[in-house]
This record gives C-alpha cells, structure tokens and sequence, in this order.
C-alpha cells in the first residue's frame, strides 16, 4: 500500500525558497568574486582619496592664510605708492614673506588664495596693470555678495581706464545689482551713469541718475544727479 505523500508546508516552502535563492547569490558571489573586490577596493580608495584631499585643502587654506596676514600689512600700508603694492605683488622672499601672486599661483584653490586674489587684482589695478588685473577680478570667487560686487566694479573701473566706457558701465551697473546698500550701490550707480554718459549712450545715463536720485536720495552722489540729468537731456 502506497504511503501517502508528505504535505509540504509553507514554512518549509518558505526556508526552501530562501536556501535556493542563498544558493543562487552564493554561486553568483564566486563566480564574481574578483569583481566585488574590485568594488570594495575602489570605495576605499576613493574614501581615502577624499580624506586626504580635504584634510590637504584645509591644511593650504590655513598656509594660505598665514601668508596672507604677513604681505597684507604691506599691501595695507601702500595707499597710492605704487612700489608698495608692486612689493605685495612680488613679496619679500628675503624676509620670509610670500607675494600675494605667489599665494594666488600655490594656493588659489582655497577661501585664503581666493581672498588674495582680490586683493592681487586690486594691487595691479593701482599699479596700472590693468589687463592683469582684469584677468584677476574675472576669476575671483566668493560666497560673499559684498566682495563680489566689489570685484565687479573692479572690472568697471578696469574699463573705465582703459577708456573702454560702455564696458565700464555695465560692469557698474551689475555691481549695483549685485547688492544693495546706501553706501556701495548709490557710488556703483553713479559711476555706471557717468560711463554710459561718456559712452554716449545719454539715455542709460539719465535712467540710472533719475534711479539714484529715487532710491538713494541722502546719498552724495544724488546730489550732482540733477545737473547731470540736465546735461544729458539738453
């Protein structure tokens, strides 16, 4: 007589589905396993990698920042003496001091290197290298609204010597947009109108001289506005 056959449960249904399935990724782990080593390698690397390139930048962001506290106090004292910023430019290599192109070149990567790149460009810019300097403030970068702003007037006052007056303007203008404050947009207005005015483009005067007047009226520079206003709309 026939035994009757055995009822499989669910459960070991259940624990023979699994044994299979442990099977299958078992056999698919061996017969792959130089890949995933592969893998596993390259994940470390790159975690390490990451370290290290992080723990470096911070590392040249502190040297960066050292060197540029000592050749600032000379880029500082220069006022308008030309020697005194063409030595923050170059530094001192003899009294230990690192210019702030060397700075810009080694460490322009970093918050500090950025910083002395502002002020690099703002050194050629008053030593009437002002191509250089244009090539500076164009690539400086910075989480701040107020520097930004100011590296762009930078720009407008680079053009503005180069008698490049439209460019200027504009320049001017984007500064203005930049920000807004009674100090920095009222004087970044008023040079946008007086560059467009001696662009010719007499209009674009008028629009931003009547702009400041509205906007900023206590500012110095909105009291002048009329007569200009007046001289451009003869």
């Amino acid at each position: 007589m026939l035994k009757a056959k055995k009822k499989i449960t669910k459960k070991e249904m259940k624990e023979d589905g699994l044994i299979t399935a442990y099977g299958k990724v078992t056999s698919f782990y061996d017969l792959n396993k130089k890949y995933f080593n592969y893998a596993f390698t390259a994940i470390i690397v790159i975690v390490i990698a990451t370290v290290i390139f992080v723990n470096n930048r911070r590392a040249n962001n502190d040297k960066a920042a050292t060197e540029l506290g000592k050749v600032f106090t000379i880029y500082d004292a220069a006022s308008n003496d030309i020697r005194q910023y063409k030595i923050a430019i170059d530094g001192q290599p003899e009294r230990g001091i690192m210019g702030l192109k060397s700075i810009v070149d080694n460490y322009g990567s970093t918050k500090s290197g950025e910083l002395a790149r502002f002020y690099l460009a703002n050194a050629y810019y008053n030593t009437g290298n002002y191509d250089e300097a244009l090539k500076e403030y164009d690539s400086f970068s910075n989480s701040s609204d107020l520097l930004t702003a100011s590296a762009i007037a930078g720009i407008g006052n680079c053009y503005e010597a180069k008698k490049e007056y439209e460019k200027a303007a504009s320049s001017f203008e984007k500064a203005a947009g930049k920000i807004s404050n009674t100090f920095n947009t009222p004087d970044y207005l008023n040079s946008a109108a007086r560059c467009y005015g001696l662009a010719g483009e007499k209009e674009k005067a008028v629009t931003l001289f009547k702009r400041l007047k509205k906007e900023f009226p206590k500012s110095t520079f909105a009291r002048d506005a009329d007569r200009y206003i007046s001289q451009y709309s003869a």
